[in-house]
């Protein structure tokens, strides 16, 4: 009896264990699902290029979708690697930390596929995701980002998809950051299956855009850029070998192969727009849409545009691209971090979410709508057989405010341009000055910054928090305020400031500042300013797009140092913003020669004294596009 029960315990704790294993292992692997229809969800491989070089695709069919099916499409090219091999590996002991500690299963399916690629399966696309030529577990090399050969690439792969039997012929592209400026460089291929794009938190032109706005090297953020990318493409953990390099020997020979400059070198060597990118031969406006702006109106390839006024330069690109292209275009323009996962609008404290992994959920939730808009604006060009004639328009978010506004027109009617002037004990006054000599001096503080969690440091993914009382910061600074605004009052557009300076040095950075002054005498950032002494010049060419404000090349051939102690009539653009001044506060310009943790030293050595005038003779003054409300 003794025995039999030994038997029967035994026989329990086998079948008890047994269970949990297979409980275990079975836990689904979206990878390795199928779809209704029996066909597999994923498909990784190799496709080779007219020039023989192979690139890494990763292909997801809808989970509701039949044997007969036909889908449109949805195309996302990368350079940060289409999958993770330490992220993606399921194995058992990983699945049963995930079954024991009851992780999110939400979590774990972010690491196959992320939370925008599987809404757009669960909508009816196909997504196909793409390995850039030189990344990941794509063979060749990087000459430059976003090259002419990567996009002709795209080209390529665009018209593979649509003679793949699930495909329905309609393909449209979408991405943030990097993959943004993808999504609007695949507009210009010139396929014509390839029938809208909807680029977020793009760069319309990278170099002056992020890289270096207003001719200053932003240092901090190509560090960090440089480094993410220099690991990414030289370590195989970072990447996804495809279905049939089951041993990953392909994947090694091609990372063996990503023997490039690092971004940081190669942009070392920039100091002007028209200088090449490392050995490339090649400026970085080959790698910028505006480039290719004949190929993409060719196409006439409606637009869906989402960027955010505090995010590096991303609204200023997308409405002088409103203002150039002639391509159906709808601009979304909102109070977002770099990728919309958190809304940072500063004068409104709730709405501002932390960027951590406790809050990563809770930030694809606000991602979520922002989709939602993104597979309806899709599902009108590529499920739809006919479609209305796309309206441009601008949709765009006041600070301050909560509320939306659209237009058609930019800059927006209705707002009067105010002229503030630089006066005396540093205030601005409508007044024009009457003084025949009057000036401020200054000498630079190179410890002044706006601090790490700024515009141009965002495209990292990290926070942008403008909430801070800037007041201390100020110190430091050359500083002029108005008097309290009497009603509530909105600026929507460019404000430009007019600098009348004499420096004792011949080159520099100018960092002008338009804050908001509470009346407890909080100060709160707008927006800024930026140029390089020697960029002062304007430029009578025509410029490659329209401007915001005044142009200037960059061209090496065009800057003019300073003359010490020689009065220079400097013209800054500020970046485009809306905000909604309240009754009781004060506008304040102030004015920096550094931003220390994002900027590079300029000069190198010395450290410049300026005089700014503020009379009769040098005016200087910002005007503003202001509406009482």
């Amino acid at each position: 009896m003794i025995k039999k029960i030994l038997l029967v315990s035994a026989g329990l704790i086998v079948l008890t264990i047994t269970g949990f294993l297979i409980w275990v292992a079975s836990y689904p692997e979206l990878r390795k699902s199928k779809t209704v229809g029996g066909l597999p969800r994923m498909q990784s491989q190799y496709l080779t290029m007219r020039d023989g070089v192979r690139i890494a695709v990763d292909i997801w069919l809808p989970p509701d979708m039949g044997t007969d099916d036909r889908v449109p499409t949805l195309v996302a090219g990368t350079r940060y690697s289409r999958g993770y091999s330490f992220a993606q590996k399921l194995d058992f002991k990983t699945k049963m930390k995930i079954r024991l500690e009851n992780i999110d299963e939400r979590r774990v399916e972010m690491v196959e596929l992320t939370p925008e690629a599987a809404w757009a399966n669960d909508a009816g696309y196909a997504v196909v995701i793409i390995d850039a030529r030189g990344s990941a577990a794509s063979f060749g090399s990087r000459d430059i980002e976003w090259s002419p050969d990567e996009v002709a690439d795209y080209g390529e792969i665009i018209a593979w998809i649509a003679e793949q039997s699930w495909s329905n012929g309609k393909i449209g592209a979408w991405g943030t950051s990097y993959p943004g400026n993808t999504a609007e460089l695949m507009a210009s291929t010139g396929q014509p299956a390839f029938l809208a794009t909807a680029p977020r938190f793009s760069d319309f032109d990278p170099l002056l855009g992020v890289g270096m706005p207003g001719g200053l090297k932003a240092d901090g953020f190509i560090q960090q850029w440089s480094a993410l990318n220099a690991a990414l493409d030289h370590n195989p953990a970072a990447s996804r070998a495809v279905d049939s390099d089951r041993s990953g020997e392909l994947l090694e020979e091609a990372i063996a192969g990503h023997n490039d400059l690092t971004i940081a070198e190669a942009l070392s060597a920039i100091e002007y727009r028209d200088d090449e990118y490392g050995q490339s031969r090649l400026t970085m406006e080959a790698a910028s849409p505006y480039s290719l702006r004949e190929s993409i109106e060719a196409g006439n390839t409606p637009m869906q545009i989402w960027v955010s006024w505090l995010d590096a330069g991303t609204a200023d690109g997308a409405l002088s691209r409103y203002l150039t292209f002639s391509n159906p275009q709808q601009v979304l323009i909102g109070p977002w971090n770099h990728g919309g996962s958190a809304s940072i609008d500063p004068f409104l404290y709730e709405y501002v979410i932390e960027d951590n992994t406790e809050t990563m959920l809770a930030g694809f939730e606000i991602i979520k709508p922002q989709m939602e808009q993104v597979l309806a604006f899709f599902d009108c060009y590529l499920k739809e057989n006919t479609c209305p004639e796309l309206e441009s328009s601008i949709t765009y978010y006041t600070l301050g405010s909560g509320e939306w506004q659209t237009t058609s027109v930019w800059p927006v009617e209705g707002f009067e341009t105010r002229r503030l002037y630089f006066a005396d004990s540093g205030t601005l006054s409508q007044e024009v000055p009457s003084a025949e000599a009057a000036s401020d001096e200054y000498t630079v503080d190179f410890s002044a910054t706006t601090g790490t969690t700024n515009r141009w440091m965002a495209q990292m993914g990290s926070a942008i928090d403008y909430t801070a009382d800037r007041a201390a910061e100020d110190k430091k600074l050359l500083t002029y305020t108005s008097e309290p605004l009497r009603v509530d009052t909105e600026i929507t557009g460019s404000p430009i400031v007019t600098l009348y300076v004499a420096s004792t040095e011949a080159d520099g950075a100018f960092h002008v500042y338009l804050e908001d002054v509470a009346p407890d005498g909080k100060v709160t950032y707008i927006t800024e300013g930026i140029l390089r002494a020697i960029h002062h010049p304007l430029s009578e060419n025509e410029p490659p797009y329209v401007q915001l404000g005044s142009y200037r090349s960059f061209n090496r051939d065009d800057a003019s140092p300073l003359v010490p102690g020689e009065v220079t009539e400097i013209e800054i653009n500020l970046y485009a913003t809306s905000v909604l001044i309240r009754a009781g506060h004060s506008l304040r310009v102030a004015i920096a020669g550094a931003d220390a943790d994002t900027f590079d030293r300029y000069p190198a050595e010395g450290t410049p004294v300026w005089a700014m005038y503020r009379d009769s003779i040098y005016p200087s003054s910002i005007t503003l596009p202001m509406q009482e409300r």
